[in-house]
C-alpha cells in the first residue's frame, strides 16, 4: 500500500511538472523578464562565461530563443522566408521548417519569438500572418492571415507581436476599425471575439493577461491608447491615451498588487494606473519620463522598476509606488533586460552583455562581455533557462554556461 502511494505520489508530482512547461513564451514565465533560477554565478570571467555552443545560419531578424523541456526554438528570415529553428539542447539543429514570406523592408527579419503551448508553435510573421505547427516536427496545422481576414493596415516598421494564449484564447491586436484585437481559437484559429477597441492601428505591443477574481483582463496597447479588455468577451473596459511620435509601444505592460504599468519610448515615458478591483476602470497615479525605453523592456524587483531610456544616456531605477527616480547611470548602452536570483542582465545594442547588482543606490557592474558573433542590430531579448543564458544577435544563436560552479 505504501508503495502505491508513493508511486501515486510521483505520478502526481511528474504531472504537476510536465503541465508547468506546457507553455514557453517571449520574456519568460509571466511575460516580465523574472526567470526562477537559482544556482547562477554572482560574475563572470573576464572574457564572460563559457559559451556552450553557438548556430550561425538564423538569418534575419531579432526573434529571441524559446526552450521548453529539451528543446530550443527561434526564428530567422532567409532570403525573404521565414523559417523556425529547432534545436536539442547541444545545439544540433533537429529541423528548420519555412512558414511563409517575411519582413523584407527597413529593419528585415523575423519580429516576433515562437510561443509553444501544449505540443503546437505559434509564430506571427511582421506580414500580419499567424501560423500554428506542431512543436514536436514542425508539421503544419493552420494559418490565418489576419489583416486579410480582419481589413487592417500593415503599420510602418512590420506587424510586431508576442503571442499570447489565456486558457482557449490566443489574442493578436490586428488593428483594424473594427476588429481591433481579435481572439482566436488556438486549436483552429477561428475566431472567437473581436473588439474594435479604438479603432486605432496595432502598435508592435505584446499584451499582458490580469487574472482577477471577476475577470481575465487584457491588457495592450495600439497606436495612442492603452487598452483594459474583458478577455472572456471582448468588451472594451476602458482606455488610457498614450500617443508618441511613431505610435510604437513595444513593452508588454506589467500588472503588479493592483497597479498596471505601461512604458512608451520616444519622450514618453511610463505611467502607472491603478486598477478596480473588478478591473472595469483605471485610474492615473503618476507619470515619469525619464525611463521612456522603447522595446528593450523593464524588470521590476524589490518595488524598484529597472531599464534604460531610449536615447541611450542611462538606466534609471524608479520607485514602484511613486515613479521617482531613485538612481541612473550609464551602465552600458541602451537595450534589453532581464532578472535571475538576484542578478539584472542587460543587453545593450552596442553589443555588450552586462552582469549587474541592483543596488538601492546604484547599479553595481559586477561583469560584461561584448558578443562577437552575428550580424546587424542586437534587438533580440536575452533567456535564461536551466542555468543557461541565450543571446540572439541577427544570423547568430549563443548559448552560455552561467552555472555556478
Amino acid at each position: 500500500m505504501k508503495h502505491f502511494l508513493n508511486l501515486v505520489i510521483l505520478v502526481c508530482l511528474v504531472h504537476v511538472s510536465v503541465a508547468a512547461q506546457d507553455v514557453a513564451q517571449w520574456r519568460g514565465p509571466g511575460r516580465d523578464g523574472i526567470y526562477n533560477e537559482t544556482g547562477l554565478m554572482k560574475s563572470w570571467p573576464a572574457e564572460g562565461p563559457a559559451m556552450l555552443w553557438h548556430f550561425d545560419g538564423l538569418g534575419e531578424g531579432h526573434s529571441s530563443a524559446t526552450v521548453i523541456g529539451d528543446r530550443v526554438y527561434t526564428a530567422g528570415t532567409l532570403q525573404g522566408i521565414g523559417y523556425i529553428f529547432c534545436f536539442d539542447p547541444d545545439g544540433k539543429l533537429l529541423w528548420k521548417v519555412p512558414y511563409g514570406e517575411e519582413w523584407t523592408e527597413s529593419w528585415p527579419g523575423v519580429r516576433s519569438t515562437p510561443m509553444v503551448f501544449n505540443g503546437r508553435i505559434y509564430q506571427f510573421s511582421g506580414l500580419g500572418k499567424l501560423f500554428c505547427r506542431k512543436a514536436d516536427n514542425g508539421d503544419f496545422i493552420w494559418s490565418v492571415d489576419v489583416l486579410k481576414d480582419y481589413q487592417a493596415p500593415n503599420i510602418k516598421w512590420g506587424v510586431t507581436e508576442n503571442l499570447l494564449i489565456d486558457g482557449n484564447k490566443l489574442f493578436c491586436t490586428v488593428g483594424g476599425p473594427e476588429a481591433n484585437v481579435v481572439a482566436l481559437n488556438p486549436e483552429t484559429g477561428q475566431l472567437i471575439w473581436k473588439c474594435s477597441g479604438k479603432g486605432e492601428a496595432s502598435a508592435y505591443c505584446s499584451p499582458a493577461i490580469i487574472k482577477l477574481p471577476a475577470r481575465h483582463l487584457l491588457v495592450t496597447q495600439t497606436a495612442k491608447s492603452i487598452l483594459g479588455i474583458d478577455a472572456g468577451n471582448g468588451k472594451l473596459l476602458w482606455s488610457v491615451d498614450q500617443p508618441n511620435t511613431w505610435s510604437v509601444h513595444a513593452n508588454t505592460p506589467l500588472f503588479h498588487d493592483g497597479y498596471i504599468y505601461c512604458v512608451s519610448g520616444y519622450g514618453r515615458g511610463g505611467v502607472m494606473l491603478k486598477l478596480a478591483d473588478d478591473g472595469s476602470s483605471v485610474q492615473e497615479a503618476w507619470r515619469n519620463t525619464n525611463l521612456d525605453n522603447r522595446m528593450g523592456g523593464f524588470v521590476l524587483v524589490n518595488g524598484k522598476i529597472f531599464g534604460a531610456d531610449d536615447s541611450g544616456k542611462a538606466w534609471y531605477c524608479l520607485d514602484w509606488k511613486t515613479g521617482v527616480a531613485m538612481h541612473s547611470e550609464k551602465i552600458t548602452g541602451k537595450g534589453s533586460i532581464i532578472y535571475s536570483d538576484g542578478m539584472l542582465y542587460l543587453y545593450g545594442e552596442n553589443g555588450e552583455v552586462v552582469l549587474a547588482e541592483p543596488l538601492m543606490d546604484s547599479f553595481k557592474k559586477v561583469s560584461a562581455f561584448k558578443v562577437t558573433l552575428g550580424t546587424d542590430q542586437h534587438w533580440a531579448h536575452p533567456v535564461i533557462s536551466n542555468g543557461r543564458l541565450y543571446i540572439r544577435h541577427g544570423t547568430s544563436l549563443m548559448v552560455y554556461d552561467i552555472r555556478k560552479k
